[in-house]
């Protein structure tokens, strides 16, 4: 494995830890640690925004109770768990409007997506190799700031305010600096075909 998911592991593992202890500021952690990454994978799937929400509370309303509960077999897959949690809430939100006639409709992709929670050994593979470019095309970007920031904001999740703070930004100057790192990636990206 490497480091940094190393580190992540041990990360996920110590926050289960002190949640099965009674720590509510770990449960505080876990939630802004893991927020983002859920509330992006459930805009995927549910394409309705108000839906995604609700369902994101409720996910973390169900991982805390399994977590202050039994708790999981693999606390350094948290993210994994909480992903699967999310995906199946969806799914039994969905069936539940179906039933009722409400005329839930489920694209294609969100319903490959949302049918197998758990990834294959053929989408880990790929789903390794992107994160590889992507680390890879961001270490070519021309400046240290927008390695920084990108990695910082996207790969590591980051709160923008922290971001800012340590590179002494406002929110304007932010957004003006991640969208230029960001158009400067997909150049090296196009290029790099």
């Amino acid at each position: 494995m490497p480091p940094d998911q190393e580190t992540e592991a041990g990360i996920a593992a110590a926050i289960v830890g002190r949640i099965r202890s009674g720590d509510r500021s770990a449960e505080e952690e876990m939630v802004q640690r893991y927020s983002r990454g859920l509330l992006f994978h459930l805009r995927r799937m549910a394409g309705d925004p108000a839906l995604s929400d609700d369902l994101h509370q409720e996910t973390f309303r169900v991982v805390l109770e399994r977590l202050r509960g039994e708790g999981i077999g693999e606390p350094e897959r948290l993210a994994g768990f909480i992903l699967r949690a999310g995906r199946n809430l969806f799914l039994g939100s969905y069936r539940k409007r179906e039933r009722r006639g409400e005329g839930a409709s489920l694209d294609d992709d969100a319903a490959v997506e949302a049918s197998d929670p758990a990834p294959g050994q053929l989408s880990t593979i790929l789903r390794e190799e992107e994160i590889q470019k992507v680390r890879r095309l961001i270490g070519e970007l021309g400046t240290g700031r927008d390695r920084q920031i990108l990695f910082r904001f996207y790969v590591a999740e980051e709160e923008k305010e922290r971001i800012c703070s340590d590179l002494d930004l406002s929110t304007l100057h932010f957004n003006r600096v991640l969208f230029r790192a960001r158009q400067r990636f997909k150049e090296l990206l196009r290029g790099s075909g």
